[in-house]
């Protein structure tokens, strides 16, 4: 839900570990509209302005955001927020600027900014309010619903580069939603206006980002709830959302990516004060590996010296504006920490080692991990310093609380990062393994301990967060509680299909939060496994091989 809650109340202000490629959903071709053929780099106004925008506002940070050197660094998109509309359409149906706040209008707003070589973006709703309407935060019920053409149009003729278009409704399906936004995008094609398309389907809804590839629908949509300026909030996807909530969300979801379309995990919130200096390094560095959208949200007019070398690191950029497209995809990690790799056109390799954890932690993973093979030795560049070391396969930092280190690895021959194949989930208290009975694929068949066999009903791939045999995925069901038994279902990318390996070998679903059990500590063949507190018990613990 957009960040309105926290102007109506300011009273409110995923421990996701191991990740990989979702498979979530059906593969979407991406929207070819020739545009966002890399993630979209701007600034927006609400995260710090909120409503309280003018055009004298959006003009001195288009002049703040040229004269910071944040244009010449890549950032293109002034985005106008909520706010900007008058509370009425005009007798022909037209949208209009805020005569008070914007009496220029706002064509000449986007002139203004088209003359500073920036780009221009605004937002509006699908349905028949804005969110700042819907909360009743500013007056009126001026969205597009019956209006898509109509304000296409208009978008196009005020010189409109960017739409950000929120849905902002408790109402409709995924399918409705996905109709509904369509409508836009063949509205914005139909102007001939090269247009960049970015939805939220999340506000004042339940959780679509992860749901489906939207990539045939919009260049860029949000994967979470709304963004909060702090770190972690303990939540899975609901609101409020902090940097690490948002992250263990968006990892998994690397699959969908590619030139024309790319998951959004939100503005940044580098520059607005809480986050450490270290947690807003990690922030910009994991929104780079991640292939994310950048789009600043601070005050660019006030902008500390601090500040803006996050933000204009020309290492980080140029690995997240890579012209492949790629998120970089988890390889290896834990509830403490990950690994992302981003293979880049070149031929090199960008690796995050991002600690999740509360202390600093040495972590390492190969060249060969990343997909590097074939030399002896290896370039590694730290993305943050610019220091050159080499190594002859190690890659490896000791990495602050929060923290998070990039390289940019060279040498050898690429492919793609390596993740882990099928293999057998062995029980550390009985060194059985879990077992599909007979390889029963029904729905709501629940697996076992057996012998060991290496047959393929013993075999499980791991597939975003997603623990998959047979074709079918480890579920747990909604609403489970400690004893309820786990089981086989149809892969449906719901939060109770997923689950985090931890360090101390339990796996937990992310979900209940409980974890994979045998049941009372049983060994014999046929036992059935369950769902428990965790307790990190020898009959928790499970070993891949």
């Amino acid at each position: 839900m957009r960040r309105l809650r926290t102007m109506l109340a300011a009273g409110l202000l995923l421990l996701s570990g191991t990740a990989f490629v979702s498979t979530a959903a059906s593969p979407a071709q991406a929207l070819e509209n020739g545009v966002g053929r890399t993630p979209p780099m701007g600034w927006n106004s609400w995260n710090t302005f909120f409503c309280n925008i003018n055009e004298s506002l959006i003009r001195g940070m288009a002049d703040s955001i040229v004269s910071s050197g944040m244009r010449d660094a890549g950032y293109q998109y002034v985005v106008v927020d909520d706010c900007w509309m008058a509370s009425t359409r005009d007798g022909s149906g037209n949208l209009q600027g805020d005569p008070t706040r914007f009496p220029s209008g706002m064509k000449a707003l986007g002139d203004y900014i088209h003359g500073k070589g920036l780009k221009f973006g605004i937002y509006q709703a699908p349905l028949d309010q804005t969110c700042a309407q819907y909360f009743d935060s500013y007056p009126g019920a001026t969205g597009s619903q019956g209006h898509e053409s109509q304000d296409a149009r208009q978008f196009a003729a005020w010189g409109v580069d960017y739409l950000k278009y929120d849905w902002c409704s408790p109402s409709g399906t995924i399918n409705d939603q996905v109709a509904t936004f369509a409508k836009m995008r063949d509205a914005l094609a139909a102007t001939g206006r090269p247009i960049l398309y970015s939805i939220n389907s999340n506000s004042v809804h339940s959780k679509t980002g992860p749901q489906r590839n939207w990539g045939d629908v919009a260049n860029i949509w949000r994967t979470t709830e709304d963004i909060q300026l702090v770190w972690n909030t303990d939540q899975t996807n609901g609101y409020p959302m902090g940097v690490q909530n948002i992250i263990n969300v968006n990892v998994p979801l690397a699959g969908y990516a590619k030139p024309g379309g790319f998951n959004d995990p939100d503005m940044m919130e580098v520059g607005r004060g809480t986050l450490t200096d270290t947690e807003q390094r990690s922030h910009f560095a994991m929104w780079a590996i991640m292939a994310a959208p950048l789009i600043a949200g601070n005050d660019i007019r006030g902008m500390s010296s601090a500040t803006g070398s996050i933000l204009k690191n020309g290492r980080l950029i140029a690995i997240n504006q890579d012209s492949l497209g790629l998120q970089g995809v988890q390889v290896a990690g834990d509830a403490n920490q990950r690994v992302l790799a981003k293979r880049l056109a070149n031929g090199d390799v960008a690796v995050a080692l991002f600690n999740q954890s509360g202390a600093t932690r040495t972590i390492s993973t190969t060249a060969a991990a990343i997909g590097k093979t074939g030399a002896s030795s290896y370039s590694l560049v730290d993305a943050g310093t610019g220091a050159t070391t080499t190594s002859s396969g190690t890659i490896s930092a000791s990495v602050p609380a929060h923290g998070t280190v990039v390289y940019r690895v060279s040498g050898g021959a690429t492919g793609d990062p390596q993740t882990p194949a099928s293999a057998a989930l062995v029980s550390t208290a009985s060194g059985r393994c879990l077992d599909v009975p007979n390889g029963n694929t029904a729905n709501g068949t629940q697996p076992v301990i057996w012998d060991c066999n290496g047959a393929t009903n013993q075999k499980w791939t791991v597939s975003g967060q997603t623990l998959q045999a047979l074709g079918k995925c480890l579920d747990a069901p909604i609403g489970a509680t400690a004893g309820t038994k786990v089981q086989l279902w149809d892969c449906n990318g719901g939060t109770n299909q997923q689950w985090t390996f931890q360090s101390n070998g339990t796996v937990r679903g992310n979900q209940s939060g409980l974890c994979l059990d045998v049941y009372n500590n049983q060994t014999a063949n046929g036992t059935q496994t369950l769902l428990w507190t965790c307790t990190g018990a020898a009959n928790q613990q499970w070993t891949r091989r």
